[in-house]
């Protein structure tokens, strides 16, 4: 059974814990325990520990102790695999890959139950540590920005309106009419300069108005993002409909992007394994003993660990460790890390593992920025 069935008997177990289930003669017996004569979930007739029908345990309790049990066991099948999974993960990668892919499962954590985990794990202390995209980036087009200058504008066009009625009154004497020159060049330069503003700080336009966007030396568009600091970022418009729509968002928004960014980077990890299994594939294309499977088991234990190195790396940070200590580890781990799980899992030579590290690391970033791409597909729909 896999680990994942494992996960959900699990739940199914914990399910029937939550009823009464009464003996042979229709009464519960005491101190939390099941009659054991038939199996309960399919009445099958009892022989061994477990159902030989369909798999379910025959000691089964209903107490407080039972139930953290399971809870434990359906999270990480803390009655052993994690302690024997973590240490290989760590210090053996390719003999946990190895062994796995042969078909020792019972040992150890699932790759993809591990992965899981530890992408949930990141979500939870990075959400703890306030480790987030920054959200206060203004866009280009802040509706509340733009009207605020809107109506300022207008507010001072309309008392600059009215002093120089005042100044073309007949009767004003010399006093007033030198208050009144002043005060007419004040709300002058106010004028000019909010109309300046206007012109120059994007988010300050009002959307109505016609924009005069950036072009660079070819002609294409320019689409200019502004935040809060004054920094810009130029992205080209690339004259698809749907893709400057996308760029559009980014520009009336930002910082709801790059949140969006991050929150579907947690709900679609699992792509980073798809992925890479052509790429791994490719190091390997003339060895028809490696499948796809391999790969995947390969590529699934290496995110797994790479997750919880960035989460330790991420601790230390927030906890003052120097730069240099965390620095080195992200540094020189991963390359390690791949090197040797590459070398155990395939049963490569030391020259066959480092040229294939060598291809690999360029193929992550390849990987990399085809994830980052879809995200940001994703994100715009």
């Amino acid at each position: 059974m896999s680990d994942i069935g494992d996960a959900f008997g699990t739940a199914a177990e914990g399910a029937l814990l939550s009823k009464a289930v009464a003996d042979e003669k229709g009464k519960p017996l005491v101190k939390g325990h099941f009659a054991e004569g038939a199996c309960l979930n399919c009445g099958t007739e009892l022989i061994g520990s477990h159902c030989h029908s369909c798999g379910q345990k025959v000691h089964l309790h209903r107490t407080i102790g039972a139930f953290m049990h399971d809870l434990l066991h359906g999270a990480l099948h803390f009655e052993g695999r994690i302690w024997h999974t973590l240490p290989k993960l760590f210090f053996k990668p390719g003999e946990l890959t190895r062994r796995y892919i042969d078909g020792e499962r019972a040992r150890f954590v699932s790759p993809m139950a591990l992965f899981l985990f530890c992408i949930f794990l990141m979500f939870a202390v990075f959400q703890f540590a306030g480790v987030s995209a920054p959200t206060d980036i203004r866009g280009d087009s802040t509706e509340e920005l733009a009207q605020l200058a809107t109506t300022e504008l207008e507010r001072v066009e309309a008392q600059l309106v009215e002093v120089e009625s005042e100044l073309a009154a007949p009767g004003t004497s010399a006093q007033e009419r030198e208050d009144l020159e002043r005060r007419r060049k004040e709300l002058s330069d106010q004028v000019a300069g909010i109309r300046e503003a206007r012109k120059h700080v994007p988010f300050l336009r009002n959307d109505s108005e016609p924009r005069q966007l950036e072009t660079d030396e070819d002609g294409n568009t320019i689409v200019p993002l502004t935040n809060s600091d004054g920094a810009t970022m130029k992205m080209k418009a690339s004259g698809i409909e749907w893709i400057d729509g996308g760029l559009e968002k980014w520009r009336k928004n930002p910082g709801l992007m790059l949140y969006k960014l991050q929150t579907n980077f947690y709900k679609f990890s699992w792509l980073l394994i798809p992925l890479s299994i052509p790429f791994v594939w490719l190091l390997f294309a003339w060895k028809r003993r490696f499948r796809a499977y391999d790969h995947a088991i390969f590529i699934t234990y290496s995110i797994s660990f790479m997750t919880l190195l960035i989460l330790s790396v991420t601790l230390m940070a927030l906890v003052g460790v120097a730069g240099a200590v965390w620095g080195s580890m992200l540094a020189f781990l991963p390359p390690i890390h791949m090197y040797k799980q590459l070398r155990q899992t395939y049963g490569l030579s030391r020259i066959s593992a480092f040229w294939r590290l060598c291809v690999l690391m360029v193929f992550i970033v390849i990987v990399l920025l085809l994830f980052l791409q879809l995200l940001l597909l994703i994100g715009v729909f």
